[in-house]
């Protein structure tokens, strides 16, 4: 038995004090620098405050009121006060359980034969006592409050995240609202038209200067121009109903759309230096409190392997009278406790290597959260430096559609082209305006998700260190 102890100790000691090196991320998941597509700014997009990234007033409106309203961003409130009360409760390990006891008792024994009547026993007993009140020595304590606060602090970190998500969505589902709009407003207008263009090409049959191919053709456009009207009433009404959900209640006014391009929902962004999304993007920092916390879980798991000792006591007063409590005789009570694990059956292993396991896939994570960072934001500069001149350009497709659409009309009025050549110059002007509102709202939508991608999001009281 005591070379069973013996080996059973040495064996304890010998895996708690095992070295275990930490995995370390690799330092060369992305480059160093942004795609040359894309210019370097000295600032940063995550220093400004959301309002000067979102200058347009009505969606200001709205990301407030989603902020207070949202239920997605409530659970990660609720996640980070979770952790907070969790925390606390780590904590107050390292303080003795003291607890007070009292106790009153009066009975009466019936006489043995020959013996006179045992009449009627009092006691009262009060005592202050400390249960199980476990020495931190070899920081086994210490070990898992650390994993409580990194969680804790990760918790905070993904509520940051939570409010950035918030925000950002808030401003694509308000962009595809004001598109849809937009988009609806055109394809009436489009419709009015070419119902006009109908009914000149009806009395030019009637006049016997076009035939029937005409008016069919003229017809079909027109039923074109309506379904993609009804398809058009459709995509405003869902996007608004999105809008709402994202918002979390009804809106309180009706959406008005802006009176020109010089009005503009967004702000240009700064891109900063790509080793600035380690410190800005709260969901990088939530990785990276992940991996300290699994990290102070192996640090525990190995102290489990150790002696732990842990103290109970108790001190108080005993008397057989309720009255005289107080000038009875004292009793107390003292017992430390040693625990040494000998045999668990593999348990404390199978725990500690869960615990290396999960500061692996920590790793994995916090990698992969850098490398999506870093694409992301590739994405946004990339975008943000090509958009500009593609809108340009087909801003200028359209103008010139618009010029060859009129000429032609002006043409087929006087009959010197066909109702064919109209078509296409009217098709082609109607597919250059909506390829226009495509890249415009594409446009802004990059630019949210650049925003999202540097770490910038509404300035909110954030969850600071115990």
């Amino acid at each position: 038995m005591k070379r069973l102890l013996l080996l059973g100790t040495a064996g304890a000691l010998l895996s708690a004090c095992a070295s275990i090196e930490p995995v370390e991320p690799a330092a060369d998941v992305v480059s160093a620098d942004y795609p040359v597509v894309a210019a370097i700014d000295s600032a940063n997009a995550a220093d400004l405050d959301w309002r000067a990234v979102f200058v347009d007033p009505q969606l200001q409106q709205l990301v407030d009121i989603a902020l207070d309203e949202s239920r997605p961003l409530r659970l990660a409130l609720l996640d980070a006060e979770t952790a907070r009360a969790q925390l606390r409760v780590q904590r107050a390990s390292f303080f003795p359980m003291i607890g007070a006891a009292g106790s009153y008792s009066r009975s009466r024994s019936a006489p043995l034969p020959g013996f006179q009547d045992a009449g009627v026993i009092t006691q009262a007993q009060a005592t202050v006592g400390v249960s199980a009140f476990e020495l931190d020595l070899f920081g086994r304590l210490r070990a898992q409050s650390e994993s409580a606060f990194q969680t804790y602090l990760a918790a905070g970190e993904g509520a940051q995240a939570a409010r950035i998500t918030l925000s950002a969505a808030v401003a694509d589902a308000y962009v595809a609202t004001l598109t849809a709009q937009e988009r609806l407003a055109l394809v009436e207008a489009t419709a009015q038209d070419w119902r006009a263009s109908q009914t000149l090409t009806q009395r030019l049959f009637e006049a016997g200067q076009a035939d029937g191919t005409e008016v069919a053709a003229a017809e079909a456009q027109v039923r074109t121009a309506e379904a993609d009207l009804e398809a058009a009433r459709r995509e405003a009404a869902v996007a608004l109903n999105a809008l709402v959900l994202v918002v979390g209640r009804p809106l309180p006014f009706e959406l008005a759309m802006p009176s020109s391009d010089a009005s503009p929902v967004l702000t240009r962004l700064p891109a900063g230096l790509p080793s600035n999304l380690l410190t800005r993007r709260p969901d990088i920092r939530q990785a990276e409190r992940a991996l300290l916390a699994s990290r102070a879980d192996i640090r525990a798991a190995r102290r489990a392997f150790l002696p732990s000792i842990s103290l109970t006591g108790q001190y108080g007063y005993a008397s057989n009278d309720l009255d005289s409590l107080f000038d009875g005789p004292e009793v107390w009570t003292f017992a430390p406790q040693i625990n040494l694990p000998i045999f668990q059956g593999g348990r404390l292993q199978a725990q500690l290597d869960l615990a290396i396991l999960r500061q692996n896939k920590a790793v994995a994570s916090y990698e992969l959260a850098i490398q999506q960072a870093f694409s992301e934001v590739a994405d946004g500069l990339a975008a943000r430096e090509t958009f500009d001149r593609q809108i340009a350009a087909q801003r200028s497709a359209v103008e010139a559609s618009q010029r060859r659409s009129a000429l032609v009309e002006t043409r087929y009025r006087a009959g010197a082209t066909s109702r064919l050549e109209l078509l296409d110059a009217q098709r082609q002007l109607y597919a250059g305006q909506q390829a226009l509102l495509a890249a415009k709202a594409a446009q802004m939508s990059a630019s949210i998700a650049l925003y999202r991608a540097l770490g910038g999001g509404p300035v909110a009281e954030r969850i600071a260190p115990a």
